[in-house]
């Protein structure tokens, strides 16, 4: 793989279980990016903020579902600019891209930009999902990953991968590998249906897997010895 996107979830930037940053796991996220970046791959990064707030939270709360998403935005900047700091900290370069114009903080997207920046070697950060309400940093993730003509579009989560039920259940089971169009179809959870769809137009497969491998174990290792799944074909 020359360039993948890995989409992180918020809470990498959290204690596990509680709302905030936390700086010591920002840094130790970062860390885990570099060494990814290390391999000679250009990584791109879109990330989350539901450790800070969810706007479908929000929303069903009473606010008005495009102020609610609005305020996500927001925290995925937050975010972005946490992790960009702690990347640079330790000595790698970073640059952050807005799809919310918000020039003193960070680059607004520019695709032609970003190319460049992963060319020099600097990870990619993104935030601002896709610039406008309702839509998930799912869906954010696999735009990016279609402009940006990525080889793998990689889900660090809080589960083993894709199961053919809510994991939670009793009998749910873990699947391997699965097609774009048997996620669709099957209406799985785990990720957004609008981002598979998109992915499985630009022909862009998606790994999904536990966050604790990242940067633990390559990906290619994770995806051989099947610590997730595969969604392609």
């Amino acid at each position: 793989m020359k360039r993948i996107l890995i989409k992180l979830s918020g809470e990498m930037l959290s204690e596990p279980g509680e709302r905030g940053i936390d700086p010591e796991r920002a840094t130790l996220t970062a860390e885990k990016l570099l060494r990814i970046q290390a391999t000679g791959v250009q990584v791109a990064v879109v990330i989350g903020g539901g450790n800070i707030l969810r706007g479908q939270e929000l929303a069903s709360l009473g606010l008005g579902r495009t102020e609610a998403d609005q305020m996500g935005m927001l925290a995925t900047l937050m975010n972005g600019t946490v992790l960009k700091d702690a990347v640079t900290r330790l000595g790698g370069k970073a640059h952050l891209f807005s799809a919310l114009e918000c020039p003193k903080v960070a680059d607004s997207f520019s695709k032609d930009k970003a190319v460049t920046a992963l060319k020099n070697n600097e990870m990619t950060i993104f935030v601002g999902g896709v610039g406008a309400p309702f839509f998930t940093t799912d869906t954010a993730a696999a735009l990016r990953a279609s402009e940006l003509e990525v080889d793998l579009l990689a889900k660090a989560t809080k589960v083993d991968g894709v199961y053919d039920k809510n994991p939670k259940e009793k009998g749910a089971k873990k699947l391997d590998m699965i097609t774009w169009e048997e996620f669709i179809n099957k209406e799985l959870q785990v990720m957004d249906q609008t981002a598979v769809q998109l992915c499985k137009n630009q022909g862009i497969p998606i790994f999904v897997f536990n966050m604790k491998h990242l940067g633990e174990t390559p990906i290619n290792k994770l995806i051989s010895n099947k610590e997730g799944t595969l969604i392609k074909g």
